[in-house]
């Protein structure tokens, strides 16, 4: 009699050692673009070519730089600086033309001590034409230096005609680079470049850079535009203003001498501040060329100083009302400017390097704004009492919408939790608070913060597990009932309409430790949130506040003085210790202190990395991909105290992927 066949369960994958897949060259930015450059249309890979062209403008080795759009899509950047060399690495036994194209960290602008490359420079990263390079279809460069001609072409990245070198003949230039690039339409939603946000781009590289011309051909329509610019930064933003000043352009610049303590030698900025009463307010800042479109460290640097200049202004000439309160947006509201910040060492956010996260560039650049401001402002007064009468306005209209909310949330109010630290304005989209992992902690927070609008509420101990609580018994956990009296708002389900207009704080910031029982606070408040308090998330006012788990304390390099940095994990600590390896620091020179807790923190350290504004990093809770529905299956696996087996299951499938500092 023949057996039936015992039915057998699909096994999963095996996970074993040849599992493990090593993406080697520019795989890694084929496999996830976006990781690495824009990839709505190709500008940002054609930026990063004319940015190199700008960087050498910049050192001072070149005054023309030619962008030209070619009737089969591709287009070319040319420039006339020193070319770059193509003779062969000594350690890496290759065309140094070629690791430039073909290594993602390879470049001359990690070299930051005396007789480097770029003292200078925007490309910091190492990635630049490397990335450009991976995302087209045909690649073309060619370096002019030395009387020789040398020519390479790549192919998706990979080099197809080796390099070929050549005397100069009679028509070739003297020096410089060009770089002809096809971008790959499969890597980008659009292969058509904006053609407003390239001109524009164009247009404030020669803005930025006096005296070098800047062109633009095209073509298929024989059309060219050239931009030179002797004006400065004031003739730029006097063209793009949409309202009349109120008071002339404030314009200036300031930069370290060698003599500087704090900053390196040819550190600073250029700027140009209108104020207008009416109209969009245009702002633009740069850092080495560089354009930063979603600001940074270098703009609060100059709202700072703006700020200063303009209140010690106000207090000078005694113009303040009794009862208003100055605040920086007050100043900021109505200002339009260019700045352009020169930084030697800049740290930026993502590889785009649309911001700018270097904490040293708000000291930096408001240490030349305010007292150039404050001069001029009393060497003008009358210019300075219109100036002072547009904050003074800001200030009472803002303050006017803050009483409203006051008056119409006064009746009944609960009385505040007793260890809540309240802040002292009444603007609910300005105020902040921050629930604080432990009584020690709350002590440095509260040292730390600004008093103006950031709260403190320090919490006993790990918070409740809430999943499966009833909202009419949440109020017996003393917590639980302090975070809800002092942000205003009643527990509440996915489906309710709760009365958001008590909500006492825009803000409201989960602040545990960096280490594993910090992460497991957070998880429990992030399940109080998102079980009782959902209405929050979906409004855009529950964020998480990353404090760093590390500081590096470095000695001076070359032209940069003793510096401090902060890490939030293992992976930043590395690429900190890599950086200051690149620039020649050796191991010994350095220290590196861990944060034991918030406890630990000073005042000061916390204020720098986690509560300013400025410098801290601030991550909003939103609902990801999955909807409520979805979500809440997820978390009831993390959270239900009767789904251990789904959670085992959970750990199995993705623990891999996990890395735990314990």
């Amino acid at each position: 009699m023949a057996r039936t066949p015992t039915p057998t369960t699909a096994l999963p994958p095996a996970y074993s050692e040849s599992s493990i897949r090593v993406l080697k060259g520019l795989e890694p930015v084929k496999q996830r673009p976006g990781m690495y450059t824009r990839t709505d249309n190709p500008l940002h890979i054609i930026q990063e070519v004319l940015d190199n062209a700008a960087d050498e403008a910049l050192a001072g080795h070149g005054k023309k730089i030619k962008v030209i759009l070619h009737g089969d899509g591709s287009v070319s950047v040319e420039d006339d600086g020193r070319g770059i060399p193509f003779g062969m690495h000594p350690e890496e036994q290759a065309p140094v033309i070629e690791l430039v194209f073909t290594r993602l960290h390879a470049g001359g602008k990690f070299d930051k001590g005396q007789g480097g490359a770029y003292s200078f420079s925007g490309g910091l990263h190492g990635v630049g034409v490397s990335v450009t390079n991976a995302l087209a279809k045909r690649l073309e460069a060619s370096s002019h230096r030395e009387g020789q001609v040398a020519t390479l072409v790549f192919e998706a990245g990979d080099v197809t005609q080796a390099l070929v070198v050549r005397p100069q003949g009679e028509g070739d230039r003297k020096q410089g680079t060009s770089v002809r690039v096809w971008p790959d339409p499969k890597y980008f939603e659009s292969p058509v470049l904006p053609m407003a946000e390239l001109t524009h781009l164009l247009r404030s590289k020669a803005v930025l850079m006096p005296g070098v011309t800047v062109s633009l051909s095209n073509d298929k329509t024989k059309d060219t535009q050239t931009w030179q610019y002797k004006g400065g930064l004031s003739d730029y933003l006097m063209q793009t203003l949409s309202g009349d000043p109120v008071v002339p352009l404030f314009e200036g610049d300031g930069f370290a001498d060698g003599q500087s303590e704090q900053f390196a030698e040819g550190e600073g900025a250029s700027w140009a501040v209108a104020f207008t009463e009416d109209g969009a307010p245009v702002r633009e800042s740069y850092v080495n060329l560089i354009p930063t479109s979603a600001g940074g460290t270098h703009d609060s640097g100059l709202r700072d100083g703006l700020f200063n200049a303009v209140k010690s202004f106000i207090e000078l000439h005694a113009l303040l009302p009794k009862g208003v309160k100055l605040m920086p947006e007050d100043v900021f509201a109505r200002a339009s400017y260019v700045l352009s910040a020169k930084v030697l060492d800049p740290q930026f956010q993502g590889q785009i390097k649309e911001r700018l996260n270097s904490r040293d560039a708000v000291r930096l650049v408001s240490s030349f704004v305010r007292p150039k401001l404050e001069l001029w402002l009393n060497q003008h007064v009358e210019y300075g009492k219109k100036l002072a009468e547009l904050a003074i306005k800001a200030a009472q209209t803002r303050q006017k919408a803050g009483q409203k909310v006051e008056k119409r949330k006064s009746s009944g109010v609960a009385v505040l939790p007793g260890k809540l630290t309240d802040c002292e304005s009444k603007d609910i989209a300005h105020n902040e608070v921050f629930l604080v992992e432990g009584d020690s902690a709350g002590g440095s927070a509260k040292m730390g913060r600004n008093k103006e609008n950031q709260a403190v509420l320090p919490l006993r101990g790990k918070v409740l597990n809430t999943w499966e609580v009833e909202r009419d018994r949440l109020f017996a956990n003393t917590e639980i009932h302090d975070i809800s009296v002092a942000i205003g708002v009643d527990p509440h389900g996915p489906n309710d309409t709760p009365d958001l207009s008590n909500l006492r704080y825009g803000k409201v910031c989960i602040l545990s430790d960096a280490d594993v029982d910090g992460s497991h606070i957070q998880v429990l408040l992030l399940t109080l949130f998102f079980r009782h308090f959902p209405k929050l998330i979906e409004t855009g006012h529950l964020y998480v506040a990353r404090p760093p788990l590390f500081r590096v304390d470095a000695p001076a390099r070359g032209k940069k003085p003793a510096s401090k940095a902060y890490a939030l994990d293992e992976g930043e600590l590395t690429a900190i210790l890599d950086k200051l390896r690149k620039d020649g620091v050796k191991e010994s020179a350095w220290s590196i202190s861990r944060f034991k807790g918030l406890g630990e923190m000073s005042a000061e350290q916390l204020w720098d990395t986690t509560l300013n504004p400025d410098t801290r990093r601030l991550l909003p809770i939103e609902l990801g991909p999955l909807d409520h529905t979805g979500t809440e299956h997820l978390m009831m696996q993390l959270m239900g105290k009767g789904e251990a087996a789904a959670r085992r299951d959970l750990m199995e499938l993705h623990g891999d992927s996990i890395e735990i500092d314990v």
